[in-house]
């Protein structure tokens, strides 16, 4: 095992080693003349005076002096190195700390709790998931994994790796639960589900967990994510009873971002007005909130005031700002924040900034301005790469954001899930379209583990079918879990051309049976699918039930679809009496395509009304005027053709 653990950390070691050796011979005119004593005595007699040094070195932020103290120790002991790698964590060096984690287990020193506590949260911290999943063994061989501080740790790391499963198996098989415990638990909590979110709250309830303002602000911003306003409500009331609504800012602020996440602006005022002027985290808050509600006189009023009483935006409201211009295509205000980024030096170094501004300028159409703002970053991150690519999408610029694809992937900076939808998306109208560049970029998703996420697979759906490969959509859709409404409309959508209408209809059938709540997006996809196959009867049933069944209005498209459907087959006096007693019926070119129907099928009679409603609708198109002479043209009505050119020529209509 030590082996193993060692082998793991060689690249730590070499990568570290250099920056140790220099600090050895360049940190002596550092070193406090009062330890000079240590080496005029015998220092085995000295090792608990030492680790208190070195502890208050390092809790002073003196890593170089404490650094220098542990390598004149002739003898250590576990807490030593304990001491030495929580201070060089707490000092932000989390990679130095795992390299004297790897040089205390190859000398022969036995771990502690404490140890596996430090250097799990390490590993978490840096991401380095297979060294910690190696160091867990090493917690079993020792036999510690039922330690409580051992197994927060290990909760913690397994959450990040996104194993929630694991780590409530982790959580429950530990003997005793500290409140520390559960709160490593409900910091991941945004990793569960609503179910699993409630059951855990319930539970806490009934073993009696006396939360802290740090449980609380945990539970109630999940809550929030999942619009759970009762439950925050509930979470409220006990913050109000025990005084920290009002004492604690954290926990005020919570409340102000739970009721935001909610949509309860009244709520989210009511908890903002209780705390302190002085606070600037509450006034960005409520900044961040009404722009992310579109709200934007109320966002740019709280704004103003902060100015007036000298509070300091912070990258949260300015990103809130600027997602409301970007939604609003504002692009005045947009470049009205864009100044005051630019005055208080925040486009400097955060990439959220960043981003925002390449969304608003790409959503506001002036792509050239988010290129721009690209080219000066100094560091090119994943979530500004991303942010360009949409704005391309955006703006019908499709071959860059292939272009970008690929420069992401050459300069390894990566891609993740909206890299790959919005690429997927944009590839069937590029010059790189081809079924083959599609079957490619499924590959990267595959490779990255991003082909399980819903955006991904959707897009996948989408491409496939637009390249003629509809059996490929229905294995990507096949391979989805949990699919929901959107993917199962992108399924229906993608069969629909094909002239899938009976899957089309049980693919509806299903989603129903599972509970999802088909839109209207839903159902145009599903009429199309009947108009493709002919289906009338199945067509007329699905429009029938949208109203009467899930409660939707249908809108021009769908009847437009269902006139379609009845027209192809001859039936147009069901189409006309569709057509008048549906509200949405004044659409000239509805009542134009049963015209043409009319045309088709000769129906002289229908063709005759649906004339005089379609130049009642549209009387100054010359199209129209057109099309009613061609009709009485085609049925052998030549006088009331010519009339009919007479009237439009007499209008100055010119046909």
């Amino acid at each position: 095992m030590r082996k193993q653990i060692l082998v793991s950390f060689a690249p730590l070691i070499s990568a570290f080693t250099p920056t140790f050796v220099r600090n050895a011979s360049t940190t002596s005119s550092l070193f406090p003349s009062q330890f000079g004593s240590y080496f005029d005595t015998n220092p085995r007699d000295k090792v608990y005076t030492y680790n208190r040094d070195i502890e208050s070195l390092m809790k002073s932020g003196s890593v170089d002096c404490a650094l220098k103290l542990f390598d004149e120790m002739p003898t250590r002991d576990v807490i030593t190195w304990n001491i030495l790698i929580s201070g060089l964590k707490l000092n932000g060096l989390s990679k130095e700390a795992l390299y004297f984690y790897s040089q205390m287990v190859s000398q022969g020193f036995v771990e502690s709790s404490s140890t596996f506590s430090t250097v799990l949260g390490a590993f978490s911290h840096e991401g380095l998931y297979q060294e910690g999943l190696q160091v867990h063994n090493r917690v079993i061989v020792l036999g510690l994994s039922l330690n409580v501080y051992v197994g927060s740790a290990l909760i913690d790391l397994y959450m990040n790796m996104g194993l929630v499963d694991f780590a409530l198996r982790l959580f429950d098989d530990l003997p005793e639960r500290n409140l520390a415990t559960w709160n490593q638990l409900l910091r991941g909590f945004g990793e569960f589900g609503m179910s699993q979110k409630l059951q855990l709250y319930y539970r806490m309830k009934r073993e009696g967990v006396v939360p802290n303002p740090l449980t609380f602000c945990y539970l109630i911003h999940s809550f929030g994510n999942e619009s759970l306003i009762d439950k925050g409500r509930e979470l409220h009331s006990y913050a109000i009873k025990v005084g920290w609504a009002e004492s604690d800012l954290f926990v005020s602020n919570a409340l102000v971002d739970f009721y935001s996440a909610c949509g309860s602006l009244a709520d989210a005022k009511k908890s903002f007005e209780v705390i302190s002027a002085d606070d600037v985290i509450s006034w960005n808050s409520l900044v961040s909130m009404y722009a992310y509600s579109g709200i934007d006189s109320d966002a740019l009023e709280i704004f103003s005031m902060m100015q007036v009483w000298g509070k300091k935006p912070s990258i949260r409201s300015f990103v809130g700002l600027l997602n409301l211009s970007s939604g609003n295509v504002n692009i005045i205000l947009g470049k009205q924040i864009h100044c005051f980024v630019l005055k208080l030096g925040f486009d400097h170094s955060s990439c959220y900034i960043h981003s925002a501004l390449i969304d608003m300028y790409g959503n506001c159409g002036e792509i050239e301005s988010s290129v721009l703002i690209y080219e000066n970053i100094p560091r090119k991150t994943l979530e500004v790469c991303n942010s360009l690519m949409t704005s391309f999408a955006h703006c019908g610029v499709v071959e860059d954001v292939i272009e970008l694809f690929g420069l992401m992937v050459d300069e390894d900076i990566g891609f993740d899930e909206v890299s790959l939808s919005t690429t997927v998306n944009t590839l069937p109208k590029s010059t790189y379209a081809s079924l083959t560049s599609c079957k490619l970029l499924h590959h990267c998703a595959v490779k990255s583990g991003c082909d399980h996420d819903l955006a991904v697979s959707c897009s996948l759906i989408d491409s496939y079918s637009r390249f003629g490969d509809v059996k490929s959509s229905c294995q990507v859709f096949k391979q989805l879990s949990s699919p929901n409404v959107i993917c199962f409309t992108s399924i229906i959508s993608a069969c629909s051309p094909s002239k899938m209408g009976v899957e089309c209809c049980k693919f509806l059938e299903v989603m129903i049976n599972k509970g999802l709540k088909p839109d209207k997006v839903t159902f145009l996809c599903v009429l199309k699918a009947c108009n493709h196959s002919g289906m009338v009867q199945e067509g007329t049933m699905v429009f029938e039930s949208m109203k009467s069944v899930h409660g939707i209005d249908p809108e021009s498209q769908h009847l437009a679809c269902m006139v379609d459907l009845l027209g192809h087959k001859g039936l147009l006096e069901e189409a006309e009496r569709l057509l008048k007693q549906t509200p949405v019926n004044n659409d000239s070119v509805i009542w134009s395509s049963l015209l043409r129907h009319c045309r088709a099928h000769h129906n002289e009679a229908v063709g005759k009304r649906i004339a005089k409603i379609v130049i009642k609708l549209e009387p100054e198109n010359p199209s129209i005027w057109l099309q009613v002479s061609n009709f009485y043209s085609e049925i052998g009505d030549f006088e009331t053709s010519k009339q009919i050119r007479d009237v439009a020529l007499a209008r100055k209509i010119t046909v």
